[in-house]
């Protein structure tokens, strides 16, 4: 039976914390595969026909093993919350070892962040699409073009960004559940500081390319329900969301190598 309370459930995770028992691992598998299926799907959105939607979620199962196993109640951390990002950085790892982005595409994707990265550091300010096309020798049209072509990668190196920590942490910097307890001091000072970054880069992006990154990543929106918001189309909404991708990478980059 599934549970539908949320006392019953604070208590079955209490149990499950001291006992590990298989039926109540089984129980929780259960209940929280349609989060499984829901994450699946977000990250499908963009990726090519050859990346299949039951693949997904058979990485995301893995995620979600991984959060049941070492879930703590008294972190005082929902599940659901907990789980997304062990659910989407299981998917995330997954699809690199399979390295389905096309080489050119990775490549395109890397001198727009590059161009970004150097222009806002020599303005001081965010780049405008113009700015950035010039920067690319290219006209705003095809400037627009070519990151719809690599809107494909952006959910997957967003992901990227917000990663900070050992090898074996693949919590989000933005959902920083883990304690930091557990981390060497030298990790926790460069994880404060990149969501520092991070923090800064998307309060300094243009309106909508905030309010994109804030509803998708936030409030857990589509981008087709992002679309229906903002009046816009989805095909707009995936375009304004990898925009604002390549401005929060180039500023992550640039704080590796020092210069912010």
């Amino acid at each position: 039976m599934p549970i539908n309370d949320e006392k019953e459930e604070d208590e079955l995770w209490y149990e499950f914390r001291k006992t590990k028992s298989p039926a109540l691992r089984d129980k929780f598998i259960r209940q929280y595969m349609p989060l499984v299926k829901y994450v699946a799907g977000k990250v499908a959105v963009g990726m090519p026909n050859s990346v299949e939607f039951d693949d997904l979620v058979g990485f995301g199962q893995f995620g979600l093993l991984d959060a049941i196993n070492k879930y703590d109640p008294a972190k005082n951390v929902k599940f659901k919350t907990y789980a997304v990002t062990r659910i989407r950085g299981s998917i995330f790892d997954e699809l690199r070892q399979i390295d389905w982005v096309p080489r050119s595409v990775r490549q395109k994707s890397k001198e727009i962040e590059d161009a970004i990265g150097e222009l806002e550091t020599k303005l001081g300010r965010t780049a405008t699409d113009a700015e950035i096309a010039d920067a690319l020798n290219m006209d705003e049209e095809e400037y627009h073009r070519t990151v719809m072509k690599v809107s494909g990668t952006s959910v997957l190196s967003l992901n990227d960004v917000w990663y900070a920590g050992d090898d074996n942490d693949n919590a989000s910097i933005g959902s920083n559940i883990e304690a930091p307890a557990s981390l060497n001091p030298d990790v926790i000072a460069e994880r404060e500081e990149v969501k520092k970054v991070i923090a800064e880069a998307i309060n300094e992006l243009p309106e909508k390319e905030k309010i994109v990154i804030v509803l998708y990543y936030h409030e857990d929106l589509t981008f087709k329900e992002i679309g229906e918001v903002l009046d816009v189309s989805e095909s707009r909404i995936s375009q304004l969301h990898t925009k604002a991708n390549l401005r929060l990478r180039a500023k992550l980059t640039n704080l590796r190598k020092g210069i912010i």
